[in-house]
């Protein structure tokens, strides 16, 4: 399959082309990053499991990792990303992370994490997974990071693919809306609920007001 092309002019972020290039990630170097570093995460925390591991806990870790992913993904999205300050400071980080994604949202090379930014954050995860739960906090993080992983997978899809499907069109419509709608709703990506749980739905909004 081609890689996606976007019709727009790429936005330029640093006058330092060195750090301009650790802004951009192509989907084929993502897979094959993510690829390689999920099974030696979960390799890593089978060697500290020692000689009797018990898998049923391991995988209650895991899936308790994936479910805090989903909530860290909404709530940086919803209250990080689209920070509001009068700050410049404030206002330029906000864009450099998110703004520049809303102002040309087709980009193929910023539709994921920059790797420098993605292994940054999980190895800050990893030490708070391992601060709460010991050698046996590597399945939170491996979890955690499959969330991260499917999450980063899904927005890429929504901005490159037709996902014409009715599961991948509902993600579509869904985050299609959070850009062409109303961008202070719709913050969640991968695990929709959350938006009705908080009240972000745009159709819950529309009834709220209209009601």
């Amino acid at each position: 399959m081609p890689a996606p092309v976007s019709n727009s002019p790429r936005i330029r972020l640093f006058k330092s082309e060195r750090l301009e290039k650790l802004t951009l990630i192509s989907p084929r170097t993502f897979a094959l990053s993510w690829g390689f570093m999920l099974p030696l995460i979960a390799l890593v925390g089978w060697i500290n499991a020692g000689r009797h591991p018990d898998t049923a806990a391991f995988a209650g870790l895991i899936a308790a990792g994936v479910i805090a992913w989903t909530l860290f993904e909404y709530v940086m999205h919803r209250y990080l990303f689209h920070l509001e300050s009068d700050r410049p400071v404030v206002k330029w980080f906000v864009y450099l992370i998110h703004g520049n994604h809303h102002a040309s949202p087709n980009d193929p090379l910023r539709g994921l994490m920059p790797l420098p930014v993605s292994v940054s954050v999980g190895g800050l995860v990893w030490l708070a997974c391992l601060a709460v739960r010991g050698a046996s906090g590597t399945w939170l993080l491996l979890g955690f990071m499959t969330g991260y992983v499917t999450y980063d997978a899904v927005h890429f899809a929504c901005h490159q693919w037709p996902m014409r499907g009715r599961i991948g069109g509902l993600f579509k419509r869904h985050h299609m809306r959070h850009h062409y709608v109303d961008e202070d709703a719709n913050f969640a990506i991968s695990a929709l609920f959350w938006d009705r749980i908080f009240g972000t739905h745009i159709r819950s909004l529309k009834r709220e007001n209209t009601g």
